[in-house]
């Protein structure tokens, strides 16, 4: 059925607007004439799977992209309200217009009008990969199944809040450096082709021979000033570039390898790769899904390629007969810990549990490594501001000096 986006007055004359299914503008019209609304415009609305699948590419698409705290909400908000008796649809319906978001909005349209056509819940919200990961997926599917759909959303809904939860602390901690070294990054641009060539001028008019240190400064300042835009052009064609290549999968393999070269880097991905591994592994063993479809869905979230190859390797060793922990340590990409734990956890019959402290576990170990780093990284960034600014005015003083020396 069609979706359509208005704006309507109601009965005090105020402004409103919504998205409604109808199957056309005139039902659109009566619908909302008849919830005492009179619309000022109506538009259809292009769906978004259509959309995507078009690739036509739209300056607006990044600002429309739902994000993972308003899919937790509305996991959270429909397990309540199925847990209270509201079918499927009519929960779906419920929540619509308290999403504030217009494309989450458009998209639970569109969601509840395919399950009214017959499709599943999961064979709905599956048309839409880039707002429902293949773990949001299965666990629905796994939910209508058993019939314990109240039950998987709300354990969904934690899993989305523990992920945001993390993302955030991350970003958090990582955001005073990123924002420091740009705005170091400014001033000291400035500071180069604005404020050194004003200054060194001077010191070309006298015709005197001067220090090495005030040429080198002298000769970038020109540098950059001739050419700054050059480079700011290449940076911003080689970011898009690289990014055009990562989609590829010969260049994602390639980047995950490269970063797994990095002794630090590569330990916290590896951890954070552990830490997704186990909890959605634990949640969908839990949620019923068996352990050989288990593994196949938890390769594709784990963030890197030569990971997610360890984890087919011991998906396929264990629909041989092999124990979980033996087949994940044929390869070096999970830390001895955890291969402990998965052990121990596969002896005693707590396996499940013991994968949701492995989650834990890593998830602090990685918050904490990154609040260390970023706390050693400040000092560093001024350490570095203050040497460059240094050099910067020794090489302006040095001529300076040799003037005072010679007048004296």
């Amino acid at each position: 059925m069609p979706v359509f986006e208005y704006t309507a007055l109601n009965q005090k004359g105020k402004n409103v607007s919504g998205v409604i299914d109808a199957d056309s503008i005139q039902a659109v019209r009566q619908k909302l004439r008849t919830s005492q609304i009179f619309p000022v415009t109506i538009q259809e609305v292009i769906e978004i799977a259509a959309e995507k699948e078009s690739g036509r590419f739209s300056f607006k698409a990044p600002f429309k992209r739902i994000g993972l705290a308003e899919i937790s909400m509305m996991t959270r908000q429909l397990a309540t309200l199925i847990g209270a008796g509201f079918p499927l649809v009519s929960a779906i319906d419920a929540l619509i217009p308290q999403t504030k978001s217009h494309s989450f909005k458009k998209l639970l349209t569109q969601i509840k009008d395919s399950i009214v056509e017959g499709n599943s819940f999961a064979g709905a919200i599956s048309q839409y990969p880039g707002t429902f990961s293949p773990l949001y997926v299965s666990m629905i599917h796994a939910g209508e199944t058993s019939g314990t759909l109240e039950i998987v959303l709300d354990r969904l809904a934690d899993i989305t809040e523990k992920q945001r939860a993390l993302f955030v602390r991350i970003r958090s901690a990582l955001a005073y450096p990123v924002l420091m070294a740009f705005v170091g990054s400014v001033v000291l641009v400035l500071l180069l082709t604005f404020i050194v060539p004003s200054i060194t001028a001077v010191f070309a008019d006298m015709k005197k021979v001067l220090p090495a240190p005030t040429l080198i400064l002298i000769a970038f300042s020109s540098f950059l000033k001739s050419y700054g835009w050059i480079i700011l052009v290449t940076v911003i064609a080689g970011f898009f570039i690289l990014r055009n290549v990562k989609k590829t999968a010969a260049g994602r393999r390639f980047f995950d390898k490269m970063v797994l070269l990095f002794p630090v880097v590569a330990l916290l991905v590896k951890k954070l790769a552990v830490a997704r591994f186990a909890r959605t592994l634990g949640s969908l063993l839990e949620n019923g899904v068996s352990m050989l479809p288990a593994l196949e869905i938890v390769k594709n979230i784990v963030g890197n390629v030569l990971i997610a190859e360890a984890i087919d390797f011991a998906a396929k060793e264990v629909g041989k007969g092999q124990a979980l922990n033996t087949s994940l340590s044929a390869s070096d990409m999970f830390p001895d810990l955890s291969i402990q734990m998965i052990q121990v956890g596969e002896q005693s019959g707590e396996l499940e549990a013991m994968l949701k402290k492995i989650a834990d576990v890593y998830e602090n170990e990685v918050e904490t490594t990154i609040i260390a780093l970023t706390s050693l990284l400040e000092p560093i960034m001024i350490l570095i501001m203050g040497v460059v600014v240094g050099l910067i005015v020794l090489s302006i003083c040095l001529p300076i000096f040799e003037m005072n020396q010679l007048v004296l």
